[in-house]
Parts: C-alpha cells; structure tokens; sequence
C-alpha cells in the first residue's frame, strides 16, 4: 500500500476576504485558539453580508477574549482600515 503526498496548497490572494478577516484577529488574546479562528470566520461573514456593525458581529463570535472587548475590537478596527476597508 502507498501513500500519496497531500495536495499542493495555494493560499488566497492578500486582498482576499477572508484573508484579511484572518488577519485582522490574528494575535488577539483569546482562552482558546478556536476562540479566534472563529471570529476571523464571522469576520469574513460581516465582510461579505455587511447587515450589522462590527460589534454586534464581534459580539455574535462569542469569543473569550483575554483583553477587554473594546481593545479587542480597537484592534480589529485598526488592521482593518489599515488593509483598505471601510468602517
């Protein structure tokens, strides 16, 4: 029996959705990894549908933060204009 080597990766493009969802919670302290992985999913969703603020969609997340939700939201927001996004 043999065993193929994985699929070759390609990651998404830097102005990709989700990479810049990712990329926005990435070093944001949180109980768990999971915590973070996520919310850079809902924040792709709130990228892509747009229906409530960043709050709420931060919040809808229910990640366990080990800074307060407003400097994690502040660090959201920062990495977010600084990608090209409008708040």
């Amino acid at each position: 029996m043999t065993t193929k080597p994985p699929s070759a990766i390609q990651s998404a493009p830097e102005s990709a959705l989700e990479r810049i969802a990712y990329a926005a919670v990435e070093g944001i302290p949180t109980v768990d990894p999971h915590d973070r992985d996520r919310l850079g999913y809902t924040l792709w969703l709130w990228l892509k549908l747009r229906r409530d603020p960043l709050e709420a969609a931060v919040r809808s997340a229910c990640a366990r933060f080990e800074v307060s939700e407003e400097e994690a939201l502040k660090r959201i927001r920062e990495r977010l204009t600084a990608s090209g996004v409008s708040l």
